[in-house]
Order: C-alpha cells, then sequence, then structure tokens
C-alpha cells in the first residue's frame, strides 16, 4: 500500500526539469537516517526522494516493507506535507523489485546496464509492464557507472551513454527516467571535479525528448559541477542521486564509527544517535539548497 501523500518520479521530476532545479534522491541506508532526511525537506519546503538500492537492503539487513513502513511512519509524525517519493534505487533482481512494488514503492529503478543493449530493454521491458500496471514509474540506466576508485581509465568514455542509443532505448522501453553515464561515480571522489561530459548530456537531452534524466554518483560533486548539469537548455539532470556524504557524516558525527546494520545503530546509546542523526540532517539542508537548488519549491511542485 503506497503511503499516503506519496508521488512517483513522473509526478516530481517534471516541475524540476522546468525550472533548473534538481530533486535530490537520498539513499537512506538506515531505518534511522530517514527522519533526519524528512525534517530536512520539511524545513526547507523541497520536494525530496528517499531512495535505498537492492544491494543496500542486503548490507543494512533491511526489506522493502520496514523501509516504507518507517517512512510511512516518519510523515505521519511529521505531518510531512511536501512532495515525496519513495524509491528503489539500482536493482536487478525482478523479485525484489516485486517485493518493492508490493510494499508500497511509488518507483522503481531497474539496472540491466552491465548488460547487452537488447537484454537491457528487454529487462526493463518487463519491469516497465510490472511497475505501470501499479501505478509505480520506472527508472532505468544505459551506460555505465565507475566507482571512484576506478575512475580515469583508459577506456572511460566506452562506458558513456551514447546519445543515439539513449534515444532507442526510451522508445523500446517506455520507461519513465533514464539514468546516465558522463563521467560521475559511485563513492567520494579522489579528485577535485571530475570531469564531466556536458557535450554528451546536452546531446542525449537532444534526442529523449523531455524524459527526465538521472545523475546517479552525487555524493562529493563540486555544486558548479551540478547546476551546470541541472541547466541543459530544454531541461538538464533532475534527479540527482545522494549515498556516500549521507552515511559519512551519519558515522563521523558518531566518533568515526564503522559500517554496521541498521539493527545495530539502533542499538547504539540514544545520545550517539543522537548526533548521528543531527549530522545527516545538516547534511541533506546544505545538499537540498546550496546542490540542488530545491529550496521553497515543494508549494510550486504540487500546483
Amino acid at each position: 500500500m503506497k503511503i499516503p501523500g506519496s508521488s512517483t518520479l513522473s509526478d516530481i521530476l517534471p516541475h524540476a526539469q522546468k525550472h533548473g532545479y534538481g530533486v535530490a534522491a537520498f539513499s537512506a541506508r538506515y531505518l534511522a537516517c530517514i527522519r533526519p532526511v524528512m525534517e530536512a525537506a520539511q524545513e526547507l519546503q523541497s520536494p525530496v526522494i528517499v531512495e535505498i538500492s537492492q544491494r543496500e537492503l542486503g548490507w543494512f539487513q533491511l526489506t522493502p516493507m520496514q523501509f516504507r513502513n518507517e517512512l510511512a511512519k516518519v510523515v505521519r509524525e511529521l505531518n510531512v506535507t511536501v512532495p515525496f517519493c519513495l524509491h528503489l534505487d539500482h536493482s536487478w533482481e525482478l523479485n525484489v523489485i516485486q517485493d518493492a512494488i508490493d510494499a508500497g514503492f511509488n518507483s522503481v529503478m531497474i539496472d540491466a546496464s552491465s548488460r547487452p543493449f537488447t537484454e537491457n530493454v528487454a529487462l526493463t521491458r518487463i519491469v516497465v509492464d510490472m511497475a505501470h500496471r501499479a501505478g509505480v514509474s520506472v527508472e532505468a540506466e544505459l551506460g555505465k557507472l565507475t566507482t571512484t576508485d576506478k575512475m580515469e581509465s583508459e577506456n572511460d568514455e566506452e562506458m558513456y551513454t551514447d546519445p543515439e542509443e539513449a534515444q532507442h532505448f526510451v522508445e523500446l522501453t517506455g520507461c519513465d527516467a533514464l539514468a546516465v553515464s558522463i563521467g560521475t561515480a559511485h563513492g567520494v571522489y579522489p579528485v577535485k571535479n571530475p570531469k564531466i561530459d556536458f557535450d554528451r548530456l546536452r546531446a542525449i537531452r537532444q534526442r529523449v525528448g523531455d524524459l527526465p534524466i538521472v545523475l546517479h554518483g552525487g555524493s562529493g560533486l563540486p555544486p558548479e559541477t551540478v547546476h551546470t548539469a541541472m541547466q541543459i537548455p530544454e531541461g538538464g539532470t533532475t534527479k540527482m542521486n545522494i549515498a556516500t556524504d549521507l552515511e559519512v557524516a551519519l558515522l563521523a558525527a558518531m566518533g568515526g564509527l564503522e559500517r554496521m546494520t541498521s539493527a545495530e545503530l539502533d542499538a547504539l546509546d540514544p545520545e550517539l544517535r543522537a548526533k548521528g542523526r543531527q549530522a545527516v540532517k545538516d547534511t541533506a539542508i546544505d545538499k537540498i539548497r546550496n546542490f540542488v537548488r530545491s529550496e521553497n519549491r515543494a508549494w510550486e511542485n504540487t500546483h
């Protein structure tokens, strides 16, 4: 059952695309991080996407239903009025995606980008059919994102999204948003400002019409890089994924603890957890205000 008041990507992203801002997609990872993210969005009157990936469900030992129920509880207790979307990030197994749909997620991502083009199309089409029957939006990916410890390789551009392929992919799959590879990576960047192929992004935009474009690997990117990506003519990237920054802030505020399961975090001393949650909220506020520039866009987004 979907959370009352929740939205799909198709509800939230078009306004951001038209007006040149982004919507932060925060991978909360730990259940305890959902509340500070939603507090930040509500206080800044910003639309927001709360997400978790298939791999993160395993890392933090959570189910889609547990994640959905915690967000529903927070939304109810905070009386959240801003547009929000519950999204399943990078996932590749149909049973996990179906579990998220059944749990009440508003949006799911099928990541078959490691497969050949025809297989990516076929699998994405299956997920689009599954999801759309339930009123759920679908993000897909074309091109391959590396991790930050493998950047600057000789064949980087072979992994980038081809604009002509992107057009065919969107036409063949009917996906609602497309994650592209233009030089970002997962993790924290070892260089101050990674090389982003904005010309490629402009070419992709020209080929995919008004389809929302997603930029993964947002943690650690300089704000000016993100602003340029958001303001491409006819609409740049609108969904900006932020994951590593939140977890780094959380663990650092609690004295540099190592990654743990969500349940292990919940069992820590309440005062210690409060410090971690405050760091997550501060980080989310900074990203909303200075990174995606979505502060005070909530009312506009619903009208």
